[in-house]
C-alpha cells in the first residue's frame, strides 16, 4: 500500500465549532445511497439488510456519490478473513466520475494485513480494534463524485461483507485538496542488486502520505537478516542519486537492531516472525514529518 497525496485541508471542524455547508451522510446496506430518510427502511426500521454477498468474479458497489465531498471514515468487516480472501478482495476507488481507479489495493494489503494473518491494532490512520474489521480514518476529498467497489478476485463467494462509508458532503468543492492515491506492487522474487519500488516514478506535485511493505523472506536464506537496505526517496528532479535516504530499513520505521513486532501511530510492524519462513508487515506515515513533491517522486527499498 503507498498512499500518494492526502491533505489536512478540509479535515472535520474543531468539536466545538458547527462548520457551514456540510452535510454528515452514512452509506452503508441499510442505506445505499446515503439518502436523506432513508435507511433501514426493508424491515420497518429494524435490521432488514445488514449485509451484502459478492460472488466470486463479480464486483459489489460500496458507494456511488454525487457531488463534492470528504470521505472520513471507511469500515468493513468480511466472514471469511482467510489469507486467500485478504489478498483476492480488490479495494478500488474512484474521483470524480474517472475511469482509472485511484486506489485498486487488495483489502488486506491496503489495512496493514499483507501477511495473511490479522492482528488487533490502532495506528493514526488504519486500525483493527480486535482483528476482526477494517476502518481507515485517512481523509479523501473529492471534486465531483466518488465511487467506492469491491471486486472478488477471491476463489471463493463472500457471503457476508458488512460496511459504513461515513463522509461528508460539502457546498463548496474543497479547495485546492490532493487526491488520495494508492499503488499496490508484487514481486515474488527480488533480484540481487535491483532496488525494490516502493512507488515507481510518478509525475505531478503532491505529498507522499507513506507505505506499508510485507515481506515473505526465502526459506533457503534461514534466519539471515534481510533488513539492511535503506529506503530511498527520489524528489523532482533527482536522477542517480536520492535526496531522502535512510540508515535501514528497520530504522526507516523508528525502531533499531533488528525488527520485532509492535503498532505505534506513525510507524511499527504489525507481523514481525520468523515462523513459517519468516513472515514481516511494517508501516510508517509521514503525518509528522511531511514528503513534499513538487514535480515527481520515486520511492525504492535497497536490496543488498
Amino acid at each position: 500500500l503507498v498512499p500518494a497525496s492526502t491533505m489536512a485541508q478540509n479535515e472535520p471542524a474543531p468539536l466545538f465549532e458547527m462548520p457551514e455547508g456540510e452535510h454528515t451522510r452514512w452509506i452503508s446496506p441499510e442505506n445505499p445511497t446515503g439518502a436523506v430518510g432513508a435507511g433501514g427502511h426493508e424491515n420497518r426500521g429494524a435490521k432488514g439488510h445488514a449485509f451484502e454477498t459478492i460472488p466470486v468474479g463479480e464486483t459489489h458497489v460500496l458507494a456511488d456519490i454525487d457531488g463534492s465531498g470528504v470521505i472520513d471514515r471507511l469500515w468493513m468487516t468480511i466472514e471469511d478473513r482467510a489469507p486467500d480472501a485478504l489478498r483476492g478482495l480488490r479495494l478500488e476507488i474512484f474521483w470524480d466520475g474517472a475511469q482509472t481507479p485511484a486506489v485498486s489495493v487488495p483489502l488486506g494489503d491496503f489495512f496493514l494485513h499483507g501477511a495473511g494473518e490479522m492482528v488487533p491494532m490502532e495506528t493514526a490512520l488504519l486500525s483493527s480494534p480486535e482483528g476482526r474489521s477494517f476502518v481507515s480514518t485517512i481523509p479523501m476529498p473529492f471534486q465531483t463524485g466518488a465511487k467506492i467497489v469491491m471486486r472478488n478476485e477471491s476463489p471463493r463467494q463472500v457471503n457476508l461483507i458488512f460496511y459504513d462509508i461515513n463522509f461528508r458532503l460539502l457546498d463548496t468543492p474543497p479547495k485546492d485538496a490532493l487526491y488520495f492515491h494508492a499503488w499496490w506492487n508484487r514481486d515474488r522474487r527480488t533480484e540481487l542488486g535491483e532496488d525494490f519500488r516502493i512507488l515507481p516514478r510518478i509525475e505531478g506535485r503532491g505529498r507522499f502520505l507513506g507505505t506499508n511493505v510485507t515481506v515473505l523472506t526465502n526459506p533457503a536464506y534461514k534466519d539471515a537478516w534481510w533488513g539492511e537496505g535503506e529506503v530511498k526517496i527520489y524528489l523532482d528532479d533527482d536522477d542517480a542519486l536520492p535526496t531522502l535516504i535512510g540508515t535501514g530499513t528497520e530504522d526507516y520505521i523508528g525502531t533499531a537492531w533488528g525488527q520485532g513486532a509492535y503498532i505505534n501511530r506513525f510507524q511499527g510492524a504489525p507481523i514481525a516472525t520468523w515462523e513459517g519462513g519468516g513472515r514481516w508487515t511494517f508501516y510508517r506515515f509521514h503525518v509528522p514529518d511531511p514528503v513534499y513533491f513538487t514535480s515527481g517522486i520515486e520511492v525504492a527499498l535497497q536490496q543488498i
